[in-house]
């Protein structure tokens, strides 16, 4: 079982207890029943950069973002978890990025050993983690595309048609994320991520209800 008392000194965790949530996988099942649920304040440290990884995570409700602090003080956003990903499973023994909470959230926690070793059992809990592996590279290998090759508006574009398409929505997305998390995730200054949205606004692609509230008026506008 997951040494609650070593992280919650370490982490900042709010509360534990054995998950007994209802899933729609098995992999999810397997979090379910053998995971601990864990809590977070907002902006906790789940694990650091180079920590061993010992424990593959599920979100259960909140968001997460996966960081880098780069050599001259940026800090590079690789990837945002949102409920019911699976994160932290890496190829080598250590954590290649840190992890942080946005807001409050609760997660599912199980050792990596036991969910390998489990896996080797069950063919189909296998092909859901080559399925999580596969999906953390195709996402990557989308990111270095938008860093390398598109500008400041298609980045933008591009950002809010996946988030639309992750949190299920055609129109009106609630972003968990701020100005500044977008544009760490997008490689951009602030000023420019929020000067991208009022010309989408201008341009009549997007409302924005609130700071977060984007009501997207044309999913073709926004195409990739």
């Amino acid at each position: 079982m997951l040494d609650a008392i070593q992280i919650s000194g370490r982490r900042e965790v709010l509360s534990f207890q054995p998950s007994d949530s209802a899933s729609d996988t098995l992999l999810a099942d397997v979090f379910a029943t053998a995971g601990v649920r864990m809590v977070y304040g907002p902006n906790a440290e789940i694990y650091a950069e180079e920590d061993s990884a010992d424990y593959v995570y599920q979100v259960v409700s909140g968001v997460v973002r996966s960081c880098k602090l780069l050599s001259d003080g940026r800090r590079q956003i690789g990837a945002f978890h949102l409920p019911g990903d699976v994160f932290g499973f890496e190829p080598g023994e250590s954590h290649s990025f840190c992890a942080e909470s946005l807001g409050r959230c609760t997660l599912r926690a199980i050792k990596r050993a036991a969910l390998v070793a489990t896996s080797r059992q069950d063919a189909a809990i296998a092909n859901e983690l080559w399925a999580v592996a596969a999906n953390d590279l195709k996402r990557a290998q989308s990111q270095m595309l938008l860093l390398g090759r598109k500008c400041a508006s298609e980045r933008i574009e591009t950002f809010l048609s996946e988030m639309a398409e992750r949190l299920g929505s055609d129109e009106i997305i609630d972003l968990p994320m701020s100005r500044q998390d977008i544009a760490d995730y997008l490689g951009l200054t602030i000023e420019t991520v929020s000067r991208t949205f009022s010309q989408l606004e201008a341009s009549g692609a997007i409302t924005l209800q609130t700071a977060r509230r984007v009501h997207l008026h044309s999913k073709r506008h926004l195409a990739a």
